[in-house]
C-alpha cells in the first residue's frame, strides 16, 4: 500500500480547480502499473512521486494521462509539489522545491501561492495554413475566426489559438474526432476591467482528455506567446468555465522568465494498492 492524496489546482474553491491523484513512494512500480492506474483514476493526469537522479532535484515526477505519459504538465507540478511538501518533503532551499521531470528540471517556487517557472518551449512560431485549416476544423469554428495562432510546445505539444474574445472562446463546440494528433488551447481576452484577462480552454483528445478543466502548461505557453504583447505582464486566467469548474491561473513575467501559479488543496487522503 503507498499513500496517496488527490489535489485541487487552480481554484481557492473547494472541488472547483483541476484534481490530480498523487501517488507517494512509487519507487519499484513498472510503466505499465503506473499508465494502469491513471487509466484507472480517469483524470487528466495521475502523477508519481519517486526518488530523485539529480542532486539538485528534492523529488522525480512521473506524470501520466490515460492515454500515456508526458514529460512535463503544469497542474500536476503544482499538485504534486503540494502533495510532496503536506507529507513532510524538505526541499533544500526555503524558497523552491526543484522537481525532476521527463522535461528536466522545474522550479516551483513556494509564498501565497504555489508557481513554476515555465520550461522552455521545444517547438514555437507560426502554424502552416494545413494546420490552420485542421485546427477549425476540429473546433468547428470558420477559419476567419482565427485571430492568430502559434505553437506553443513545452511537452505536451500545444498549438495556441487566439480567438476574438472570451465570448467566442465560451461558444466553442468542437469535434473530438477531428482533431487527430492535435493539442488545442484555445483563448480569448475579456473587457478592460474585468476581474479577469481571458479564457482558456484546452483540448487533448489524443491523450484521453476531451477538454481539460485547467491547465497550467497550456497557459505557460499562451504566456510565452503573448504576454507584453497582447496581454500585460501580471494577469490572472479563468479556465474550466464551461465544465462547471472556477479555475484561476496567476500568472508573471519576470525579466525573461513566466512564472504560473495557482492554489492548491487536498481533498482526498488515503492509501492506494496499485
Amino acid at each position: 500500500m503507498r499513500a496517496f492524496r488527490q489535489v485541487d489546482v487552480f481554484s481557492d474553491q473547494s472541488l472547483l480547480g483541476n484534481p490530480v491523484a498523487v501517488v507517494h513512494d512509487a519507487d519499484g512500480l513498472t510503466e505499465e502499473e503506473m499508465a494502469r492506474f491513471a487509466r484507472w483514476t480517469n483524470l487528466s493526469e495521475t502523477t508519481f512521486l519517486l526518488t530523485p537522479t539529480s542532486d539538485a532535484a528534492d523529488y522525480r515526477l512521473r506524470i501520466w494521462t490515460p492515454g500515456g505519459e508526458l514529460p512535463f504538465a503544469g497542474h500536476p507540478t503544482l499538485g504534486s509539489a503540494h502533495a510532496w511538501l503536506e507529507a513532510g518533503g524538505v526541499p533544500r532551499s526555503d524558497d523552491e522545491v526543484v522537481q525532476e521531470c521527463g522535461a528536466g528540471l522545474v522550479q516551483v517556487r513556494r509564498g501565497l501561492r504555489l508557481a513554476f517557472a515555465a520550461p522552455p518551449l521545444v517547438r514555437s512560431g507560426p502554424v502552416d495554413i494545413d494546420d490552420l485549416t485542421r485546427i477549425a476544423a476540429a473546433l468547428q469554428i470558420d477559419e476567419h475566426d482565427i485571430v492568430d495562432a502559434a505553437w506553443i510546445d513545452n511537452g505536451p505539444g500545444w498549438v495556441g489559438v487566439l480567438l476574438a474574445d472570451a465570448a467566442a472562446v465560451l461558444a466553442c463546440t468542437p469535434d473530438p474526432r477531428a482533431f487527430s494528433s492535435l493539442d488545442i488551447g484555445v483563448v480569448g481576452l475579456y473587457p478592460a476591467g474585468s476581474d479577469v484577462a481571458i479564457e482558456v480552454r484546452a483540448f487533448c483528445p489524443g491523450l484521453g482528455v476531451v477538454e481539460d478543466p485547467v491547465t497550467g502548461s497550456l497557459n505557460a505557453g499562451l504566456a510565452q506567446w503573448l504576454a507584453g504583447n497582447r496581454l500585460p505582464t501580471l494577469y490572472v486566467a479563468s479556465q474550466g468555465t464551461v465544465l462547471g469548474r472556477q479555475g484561476r491561473v496567476h500568472v508573471s513575467v519576470e525579466g525573461d522568465g513566466v512564472w504560473v501559479g495557482g492554489d492548491t488543496r487536498t481533498s482526498i487522503t488515503g492509501t492506494v494498492d496499485i
